[in-house]
């Protein structure tokens, strides 16, 4: 097993933002300068052509650590942020750009299902590695709750296989944006822990119905559906229950509920 190893340290207001590899993934911890022993953890996942350091997704870390006092973790998928890509990746990235430029949305939804498809059976084997490296770390150890904090498209075309083998994950967040597919489904019928779920109503890739589809397969007793306009990029995470992870895995001692504000980042 690969321990986890930091590569830098900052901190400002009130969150520390350290930046890790566990082999040779690429990943970034944020907590509570005021620390708190085995704090819930979330796992927040990107999207695609995206990496763990997005303004959007460092604004929802970033709120999850000053609100609630959990500790947050987000690592670049293959072929992401600081990875390199494989040839495959990158012949799959030039269709897809072929695809989009042609118009031709039945090239461009079965080259990204494929594609993803890929990635997400490398990325589940690393998350579960980086978990456990993480529940290592004397502040986290295996008594921290753990939760998928959120993702659209890819990030939660990744979630779902994730949480489906992964009893550690004990609640989720995810969101519509990608193309569903059997395997998808699949793994959706697998998860029971609660889960809410996003709809970008107006994406102009992916037919809601398929995200409906998506939702509807969870066999969760506690889930609950949110959808807002958007369109594929400009994703708005606007009318959610914000405590929604807190109910579920706690907060940590000390946290401040009052500052909490809507974030409206994709």
């Amino acid at each position: 097993m690969h321990s986890l190893c930091f590569t830098s340290e900052t901190s400002s207001n009130g969150v520390v933002e350290r930046d890790f590899v566990v082999g040779d993934v690429p990943g970034v911890l944020w907590s509570s300068v005021a620390g708190s022993a085995h704090a819930p953890v979330v796992l927040m996942g990107h999207g695609g052509g995206l990496h763990k350091k997005t303004p959007a997704l460092l604004a929802r870390a970033r709120h999850a650590v000053t609100t609630w006092g959990f500790t947050v973790v987000a690592i670049d998928a293959p072929g992401h942020g600081e990875r390199p890509r494989t040839a495959e990746d990158e012949l799959a990235r030039a269709e897809l750009r072929q695809a989009l430029a042609a118009g031709d949305t039945g090239r461009f939804e079965s080259t990204s299902v494929r594609y993803v498809s890929s990635l997400t059976e490398r990325a589940v084997p690393e998350w579960r590695a980086t978990l456990d490296a993480l529940q290592e770390l004397p502040e986290i150890g295996a008594e921290a709750p753990i939760g998928y904090g959120g993702g659209i498209s890819m990030g939660t075309a990744i979630g779902v296989p994730l949480t489906a083998v992964e009893p550690r994950i004990t609640a989720a967040v995810f969101g519509g944006g990608f193309f569903v597919y059997d395997a998808l489904i699949e793994a959706a019928r697998r998860i029971t822990v609660p889960v809410q779920f996003l709809l970008p109503w107006d994406d102009e890739h992916v037919d809601r119905r398929s995200a409906l589809a998506l939702f509807d397969a969870f066999a969760s007793t506690e889930k609950t559906l949110h959808a807002n306009p958007g369109d594929h990029r400009t994703i708005r995470w606007v009318g959610l229950d914000d405590e929604f992870l807190a109910r579920h895995l706690g907060r940590a001692a000390g946290s401040d509920p009052g500052r909490r504000a809507g974030v409206s980042a994709g």
